[in-house]
């Protein structure tokens, strides 16, 4: 059954970190996860970063990261970097994914970027047939990490 009111998109703003912190539990439960009213507030200032909370009746029950990355390749056009998007499991299904795709996209467009890369676990195949069926492609670019654990520096 579908949701009976399309989400509202927005900016996060420091009151959504309890709300933006128990999302990230679920897209990945660890105890090490601290959000930042202040650092959030940083991101709102920011004109290159978009930390998004999508609601529901006034719910956060979404949120989504885009970075918008400066470029040299096709001039002085930016690209974006998705992250971190995760809907709470009750409300999957409901059009609040798509929600906050479509804003990243609308953002993205006023931003005039080349691309959007959207990075995703590699185990969560039901959100990567969510991502394709949205349009997003696998097939042209593969990612790599390297955890700062792992780093080379001393």
């Amino acid at each position: 059954m579908r949701a009976p009111s399309s989400p509202t998109i927005r900016r996060a703003t420091p009151s959504d970190a309890p709300a933006i912190a128990s999302l990230y539990q679920e897209l990945f439960p660890d105890p090490s996860i601290r959000v930042f009213p202040g650092h959030i507030q940083s991101l709102a200032d920011s004109s290159h970063t978009f930390l998004l909370i999508a609601e529901t009746h006034g719910t956060p029950c979404g949120t989504a990261l885009l970075n918008l990355c400066p470029d040299v390749m096709y001039g002085t056009q930016p690209f974006g970097g998705i992250e971190n998007i995760v809907v709470t499991e009750s409300q999957r299904g409901h059009g609040i994914g798509r929600a906050l795709l479509t804003e990243i996209e609308r953002l993205a467009a006023t931003h005039d970027c080349s691309k959007l890369m959207l990075f995703s676990n590699a185990t969560r195949e039901s959100a990567h047939a969510f991502f394709r069926h949205c349009g997003y492609s696998s097939d042209k670019k593969l990612a790599f990490v390297k955890y700062r654990s792992h780093f080379s520096i001393p």
